[in-house]
């Protein structure tokens, strides 16, 4: 059962506490690593035989097991993902960034936005299908004109990648899709392989095992960012529905063990029907005891005194995603300072996030929106300047240069300014 708990009684820091993960990931991690770039795709083949139970001869998908996948999923559903692509490129589209010029007195300056020219997107596979984030996170590195998208999500034991994984992969525009799962499809992308190109950037979400993997081959390649378990906090007072917040919380509760789901309401009552909605809505799952497990070790509802204390709590553990169940949702979006993505009223579930309102859902995690954002078609570009000055423009500063450079010690700095002026 649900631990409820006055605010005050555990520390805000330890409000999303988790079970530990086991200590020997790194070295895990840091071998696998070393595997693969010496054995390359020898070494991916293995692991895959290892871990994921497939007996593969090559690793890329195929164009005809591409268009096999597109005719196998429902043509419903296709509808409902080419939706959900609408919706995405329509909120990415306003996050593009031109490049710019400034002239002025002999000057020119400026910055070029240049589209990442590979990007590697993992897309774990395990207990889920995780098709929407192939969507996510691909979509704004197409906007962003990244000429090459390369996917890696792991096969089942039957060789093939999940026939509606493939279809998301066809509707956003993925380039190339390996069947390779774990550490070792990260390590692939950032150092390559016979059949997998390296990449320049890394992308997407997995288990302790990828997420260490990430961190170790940073710097080699670029990454979206080091993503722990899911979490999720809900905001509500007594005049939202129970049920709802209860279904909202094991959203995120049923994705793995180690997920969060914790609300922060200033209603005793509400937080007790909200555990007893738990009690009553977790055996109906299938994924229950997956929900059982997260809700009992780390979801927590946390009873304030008063609303604007709730949203103060939000804003010092700064969640992955923030729910506001309450009335007018719009007078307290400016009270908010930290939060991944926030979810605005009494019919605006999480889940519309994950898969179709538009926003991104790969979200920083475990308190980092303190200090970083969504993906976005931001993390899929990076930036050149440039300088020109004719020589009377640098005539005019050459010696406020030398002058700057000499306090600083830096004489040869100096001299370059000068000297073409001697």
């Amino acid at each position: 059962m649900i631990k409820i708990m006055n605010y005050g009684e555990v520390p805000n820091e330890e409000i999303f506490a988790r079970d530990n993960i086991a200590s020997n990931v790194e070295g895990v991690v840091s071998a696998i690593i070393a595997d693969v770039r010496a054995r390359g795709d020898q070494a991916l083949l293995d692991y895959t035989a290892r871990f994921d139970k497939a007996a593969l001869t090559s690793l890329e998908v195929s164009q005809a097991e591409i268009e096999d996948a597109f005719a196998a999923v429902e043509p419903e559903f296709l509808e409902i993902l080419r939706q959900a692509a609408a919706n995405i490129r329509l909120f990415h589209e306003k996050q593009v960034r031109s490049s710019f010029i400034i002239n002025q007195n002999g000057v020119t300056m400026g910055q070029k936005v240049i589209p990442i020219q590979r990007v590697g997107l993992y897309v774990p596979g395990g207990t889920a299908a995780y098709l929407s984030t192939v969507l996510m996170d691909s979509i704004p590195a197409k906007i962003a004109g990244c000429p090459t998208i390369v996917m890696t999500t792991p096969p089942g034991a039957d060789g093939r990648i999940n026939p509606a994984i493939l279809a998301a992969a066809r509707i956003a525009g993925v380039d190339r899709i390996f069947k390779v799962g774990g550490a070792q499809a990260v390590a692939a992308l950032a150092y390559g392989t016979e059949s997998i190109p390296r990449v320049d950037k890394i992308v997407g979400p997995g288990n302790a095992y990828v997420a260490e993997a990430k961190k170790q081959v940073f710097g080699q390649a670029a990454i979206d960012m080091i993503a722990g378990p899911s979490e999720i906090l809900v905001v509500a007072d007594a005049t939202a529905n129970p049920r709802f917040v209860a279904a909202d919380l094991l959203s995120q509760a049923e994705h793995d063990k180690m997920a969060s789901a914790v609300l922060v309401t200033d209603s005793a009552e509400f937080a007790a029907a909200v555990s007893a909605e738990l009690e009553n809505q977790i055996p109906q799952l299938p994924r229950a005891e997956i929900a059982r497990h997260s809700i009992d070790h780390n979801g927590k509802i946390i009873v304030a005194d008063t609303l604007m204390k709730a949203i103060d709590i939000a804003n010092e553990i700064a969640p992955e995603h923030l729910e506001l169940c309450v009335d007018n949702p719009f007078d307290y979006l400016d009270k908010i300072l930290h939060a991944g993505s926030i979810f605005m009223g009494k019919y605006c579930p999480e889940a519309l996030g994950d898969y179709f309102a538009g926003p991104n859902h790969t979200l920083p995690t475990s308190g980092t929106a303190r200090f970083s954002s969504p993906l976005s078609v931001d993390d899929f570009v990076k930036k050149s300047q440039f300088t020109y000055f004719t020589a009377t423009a640098l005539e005019t500063v050459a010696d406020k240069v030398a002058a700057f450079a000499e306090k600083e010690g830096l004489t040869a700095h100096a001299r370059s300014a000068t000297i073409r002026f001697e």
